[in-house]
């Protein structure tokens, strides 16, 4: 019988967690909207990278 070897990546979701936090800095979201950057995190990168975006 083989033994299977199972290897955890936690960098990734390191990294993940410190680009969640620059977007709720870079795009000055409050608490509910940091809440929802979490599933909505390309749609608020979006809304701020898009021409007229923001100010």
């Amino acid at each position: 019988m083989a033994k299977d070897k199972v290897i955890v990546q936690s960098s990734l979701g390191i990294l993940w967690f410190a680009g969640w936090l620059f977007t709720l800095g870079f795009l000055h979201l409050g608490f509910f909207k940091g809440i929802l950057a979490l599933l909505l995190w390309p749609y608020y990168i979006g809304i701020e990278m898009a021409p007229g975006g923001t100010d």
